[in-house]
């Protein structure tokens, strides 16, 4: 396992890391990704730390606390093995404290994630989502009482916009509170958003990135295909809607690409976009998620070994897309480029 330090913190992270989604199985959405109790989580993470992953991802909102549930009782008795990471923030239900940031919401949010993950610490405690009602300087304030006090190690957040990072970032620094570390986003081959600015923020910030859904919301697994109806099993059926949009062009152009690609490597599909993940700038831990034991062998066949300049430019080529405002003027116009060069384009102007 290649190991990396979590942006600009001490925190040595996997660079993979194992999603704990499937785990619990409550509800439509989470039911459909999957069911895993705690005697196969406890299977899934004895392979997962035989190959050297330690680091496992959760968050409240998963299967309504029973992923937090599973995943502590999979990890009990091997707590210092482990690096555990949730998030908070989202509806937990339908009362107005039941969501959102605030102190008293926060405070009572960690006791209740230390609680069911059977600890007495969280090494990476995120933000599910900004939350535009409470001032930054509250959210900071009390999630550094909660560093103070042992129960967190480090924080991060996940799926905010480049100016609410930044704002949390600057008025940290004005407090001397403890820094954001992380950014949990979502960043695939058929969605490279990530790129345009969370990720030069990223690098000038020092914020790594811990990315979710790296298959496309389950699109680049090598069973979608062009002119082929999508498979009976796929939980793309029940799951679609929830996750992020994507071009059905654009995705068969990506799915062809991989395809060429993996006939010349004979690496999967999942694995070779995998790999692609793992060489891009501020990746930190790409999560890889299983509902059984030949999911997770699979997709931890992603490290190992690297896919060749000319692989990824290919990849880079069919996956890319037009520039949103304001990012054209830099793409198009070499005086804009020379002045904001972005940090995945070389001298020469190539992307």
């Amino acid at each position: 396992m290649e190991y990396r330090r979590l942006g600009d913190s001490g925190l040595m992270v996997p660079a993979l890391s194992f999603g704990a989604g499937t785990f619990g199985g409550r509800g439509d959405l989470f039911g459909a990704w999957g069911d895993t109790d705690a005697a196969e989580a406890r299977r899934l993470i004895d392979i997962c730390l035989d190959a050297g992953l330690n680091m496992f991802d959760t968050a409240d909102v998963y299967s309504a606390g029973a992923s937090e549930e599973v995943l502590g009782a999979a990890v009990k008795g091997r707590r210092d093995q482990v690096i555990l990471s949730t998030k908070a923030g989202l509806p937990m239900g339908d009362g107005p404290a039941d969501a959102g940031t605030s102190r008293a919401r926060l405070i009572k949010t960690v006791d209740d994630a230390l609680r069911r993950l059977g600890t007495d610490y969280i090494d990476l405690f995120q933000l599910h989502a900004f939350d535009a009602a409470t001032p930054v300087e509250e959210v900071l304030s009390t999630l550094d009482d909660l560093v103070r006090a042992g129960k967190l190690r480090y924080t991060g957040v996940s799926n905010f916009a480049g100016w609410q990072l930044m704002k949390s970032l600057d008025a940290a620094d004005r407090h001397g509170r403890a820094r954001y570390v992380a950014h949990q986003v979502y960043y695939s081959l058929i969605g490279r958003d990530y790129e345009w600015e969370l990720m030069p923020l990223g690098l000038d910030q020092g914020v790594g990135a811990v990315v979710w859904s790296p298959l496309g919301w389950g699109r680049l697994t090598g069973k979608i295909r062009r002119g082929r109806p999508l498979p009976a099993g796929s939980r793309l059926h029940a799951t679609a809607d929830y996750g992020p949009p994507v071009d059905d062009e654009l995705l068969y152009r990506v799915v062809d690409a991989l395809d060429e690609i993996a006939g010349e490597t004979g690496r999967t599909v999942p694995q070779i976009a995998l790999n692609w993940l793992l060489q891009r700038p501020t990746v930190s831990s790409v999560i890889i998620g299983a509902r059984n034991e030949e999911q997770l062998r699979q997709n931890l066949g992603a490290l190992g070994w690297n896919l060749t300049a000319d692989q990824v430019a290919r990849l880079d080529a069919a996956s890319a897309k037009e520039a949103p405002y304001p990012y054209f003027p830099y793409e198009r116009q070499e005086g804009f480029a020379r002045l904001n060069p972005h940090p995945l384009r070389r001298a020469d102007g190539a992307a």
